[in-house]
């Protein structure tokens, strides 16, 4: 079904409002900064962790690392934390630090069921906050409060009640990449790997789809529903072309192309498979082809080639800047100074958690 409409800020009125809640700074117990010097007994400690990732990551770089990764393996202990990382982080903390891995979808499922007071999130604010949404009791830090989303930021709650003045009775659907303030004012959110299933589950016609207008047009491309969708994009995604791809394909026809929905259709049309980035991994764990491109933020492909190095992986390689934002040494300071922690207003987060909720108790 082709798209109803797409619709920016500059067709509703104009607004001002934060993107972000509030972020409190160090309100626990400071420890003292652990010692981050490479010893012998570093590298022995840490040994078995860079078995994982010595394909990714030159016998060179490691000791400027390993103290840092055994001050948060510690440390964890000491607080009773857990550390959840995106598909996106680098492979010293994906493989060295993180506890569970993920897309947002299984970040979000697991943020509730983890036994720990204290969790560290490694990716970009909207994930922090999802966390809190969905664990209030828990102490949620991110290690840089800095670490936005263009999508996150290209929306705000005042704009979705906005469209729903302008299409009366429509249900909105939010992508998860959004701030608290936007998921309290919709009815369900989706991640990418549950897109489809989500629109499809409302039983209407025409659904409101924010704030992605590449994923509202994927999803428009495998339903009947109607969708008017927002002007927003993955700065990552939206930087990736058709030419480009046509480009490796012309190079090697034996190549496999994966993209994610995040890209723009060309994008899509080139591409032999399309999916989140948990089905992006698992196609690769399933196929093993000999050559693949995978087309989304290029750090993803190290972690999947540090769990299966016979796979050769084409690097297109886009740079998530607010993933990056996330490093050992941050991660490490957020620990010993209990800093950033994720603070949501109570009576927004009680909204938020509804659209969540029913989107993670969505049979599929």
């Amino acid at each position: 079904m082709p798209i109803a409409g797409i619709f920016g800020p500059e067709d509703l009125k104009p607004t001002v409002f934060p993107r972000t809640s509030p972020v409190a700074r160090g309100p626990s117990r400071v420890l003292p900064m652990p010692p981050v010097e490479w010893t012998p007994a570093v590298e022995r400690e840490t040994a078995h962790l860079y078995e994982r990732v010595k394909s990714v990551i030159p016998p060179v770089e490691w000791p400027t690392m390993a103290p840092y990764v055994k001050a948060i393996n510690d440390l964890k202990k000491e607080r009773n934390a857990v550390v959840l990382a995106h598909n996106y982080q680098t492979p010293e903390i994906f493989n060295c630090v993180a506890d569970i891995v993920g897309d947002s979808l299984q970040l979000a499922r697991e943020a509730t069921k983890v036994d720990a007071d204290v969790i560290v999130q490694c990716g970009v604010h909207f994930m922090a906050e999802t966390s809190k949404i969905l664990s209030p009791d828990k102490t949620v830090l991110i290690p840089d409060s800095r670490a936005g989303c263009s999508l996150a930021s290209s929306i705000t709650g005042e704009d979705v009640r906005l469209l729903r003045e302008k299409f009366p009775g429509v249900p909105v659907v939010a992508y998860v990449n959004t701030s608290a303030d936007v998921k309290a004012e919709v009815d369900i959110c989706c991640t990418s790997s549950n897109a489809v299933h989500v629109v499809e589950s409302l039983g209407v016609d025409t659904a409101i789809f924010v704030p992605d207008q590449y994923l509202a047009k994927y999803v428009a491309s495998q339903t009947k529903v109607k969708i008017i969708a927002w002007k927003g994009a993955c700065e990552v995604h939206e930087r990736f072309t058709g030419d480009e791809l046509r480009m490796y394909r012309d190079a090697d026809p034996s190549v496999q192309i994966i993209a994610h929905p995040e890209c723009p259709p060309d994008v899509i049309a080139e591409a032999d498979f399309t999916g989140s980035t948990a089905h992006m991994i698992n196609w690769v764990r399933d196929k093993r082809p000999k050559r693949v491109v995978m087309v989304t933020e290029c750090s993803m492909a190290d972690n999947v080639q540090a769990e299966l190095p016979e796979v050769e992986f084409v690097r297109p390689c886009n740079l998530c800047p607010h993933m990056k934002r996330i490093t050992l040494p941050k991660i490490l300071d957020s620990l010993v100074n209990m800093r950033e922690e994720i603070v949501i207003d109570p009576m927004i987060a009680e909204k938020a958690r509804r659209s969540v909720e029913r989107m993670i108790h969505l049979k599929s």
